[in-house]
Formats: C-alpha cells, structure tokens, sequence
C-alpha cells in the first residue's frame, strides 16, 4: 500500500463501520448477556461479532497491512509492518450495556506509527466522523456531509469528560482552572466533540489502549486539534506496549493547555 490508495481504505472503511455499527445495533435491540475480562472490563457478542467482521473483512481487502484490534489475539509481526490498522469493535462498551446510546465503533489505520486515516461510527445515531492526513476532517449524517473544525474559543471554554472514567486528577484540573462548562460523555465521541467545535478541551488521566485514541487523534488533528500525551509527547502507534500509559489530553489551541 502507498499514501496515494488511501481515499479508497476511507470508502471501505467507512462502510464496514456502519455495517459494524448495524451488527452492533442488531444485538442492542435484543437482550444480551455481559462477560467480563481478565481486567473487569465488560465483553458482549456485539464486541465480538463487529471484530470479527471488521478484521475479516481488512484481512481480505488489504493483506498487505498488520491489524491491532481490540478483540484478537495480538500478533507482534504486525511491528515489522510501517502499516497497521488499529481496530476498536465496540468502544464504550459500558455505555452499550447502560444502553444510554454513547458508543462507537473506530477504526484508524497507522503508517510508520502515526495514524493517518480515521473514522468513527456512532451506531445509535448513524453519525460519522473521518478524516485522512492532509484532507481535513468531516461529519456525515442522512446523506449529508460537511467538513468540520475544532472551535476557535479560548474564554468560558467547555470540557468533555468520560461518563464511566472519572478520576481524582481531573476533578483537581477542574477546580484549579475554574472549568464551569462540563459535559460527560461516553467513547470516543468526546474528541469528535472537539472535531466539530462542541467543546475546547478533553483530558484523560487513566489507562487506554492505542484502539481507544488512534481514529479520533487522526480526526482531532486534521480538524485543527491538538492531541498529545500528558507529559507534551507525540502519542504514536503500532507500538509493542499498546497500553497507552501516561494519559492524553485532546484542546482545540494551545490557549487552552491547563495545568
């Protein structure tokens, strides 16, 4: 694969998410059994079937690219590979067994680490948001598409924080820079959030995965964002360790860097 193929990944991308995003919905209008992994964390047949059809479906349509997807077993040759599709079936799993509609569906493919296309499905809603490196970002929804960029706000800025992830660290950011503007929000839908202009600033302190963050750190970024790892570092991927362990944070401006 070279740079130049990737507006047709983005087409086959997003299809297969919002076919995903209708597996997905198929078993939600159901009921469903909830398993919990060796970490707690809750697993659903909605998870694994949408894996399953995302991955089978890269395998046969891009041989040629390594896949990190959240629900298979990890094969380290895929670091051999400059690319990697960097798959999340189900992000928001909680909020999918809440049944409080906050879930999504991401995929991202990398290139020497960096992702360079992303797209995001919100089932419940049938919203997208992509983008590819260097083309922007865009949202679509019944048909319609439109490209989208993070705001230009900087005063009385609006915080997007996890509904099922809070912590001690945020609550503290939050009262020592006076943030009256707090929305919580399930998945990834909090940088996509900050894609479109609905709030400034995001910041994750716990433990997430490269499948949690690699689509919307595409999408954030070529809609103007700013995506970094608590410490300013560039967060990469196809990494050996996936486990993004030193928190992120997601602003529309520097402007809005708290500390």
């Amino acid at each position: 694969m070279n740079i130049s193929d990737l507006a047709e990944v983005l087409e086959t991308v997003k299809q297969l998410t919002k076919e995903a995003g209708d597996v997905i919905l198929d078993i939600y209008a159901k009921d469903f059994s909830v398993d919990y992994k060796e970490d707690k964390s809750p697993i659903t047949l909605a998870d694994q079937k949408s894996n399953d059809l995302i991955v089978h479906t890269l395998k046969s349509r891009y041989p040629e690219c390594a896949i990190l997807a959240e629900e298979s077993r990890d094969n380290l040759d895929r670091l051999k590979n400059d690319w990697c599709f960097i798959v999340d079936p189900l992000d928001g799993t909680k909020e999918f067994v809440k049944r409080n509609g906050e879930f999504t569906v991401n995929v991202a493919l990398a290139h020497r680490g960096k992702p360079v296309l992303g797209v995001i499905g919100i089932p419940v809603s049938g919203e997208l948001y992509y983008a590819v490196k260097g083309e922007g970002a865009f949202y679509e929804k019944d048909g319609h598409t439109q490209k989208i960029n993070v705001s230009s706000r900087v005063e009385d800025i609006r915080m997007v924080v996890s509904r099922s992830h809070k912590s001690d660290k945020l609550a503290s950011l939050i009262e020592r820079n006076g943030i009256r503007n707090v929305l919580t929000v399930g998945s990834a839908i909090k940088g996509c959030m900050i894609a479109k202009g609905e709030a400034e600033v995001y910041y994750r302190f716990g433990y997430t995965m490269e499948w949690d963050t690699a689509a919307m750190q595409c999408i954030v970024e070529q809609a103007g964002g700013i995506f970094r790892q608590m410490d300013g570092s560039e967060m990469t991927y196809n990494r050996v360790n996936s486990l993004n362990e030193k928190g992120f944070y997601v602003i529309n401006n520097l402007q809005n860097q708290l500390s």
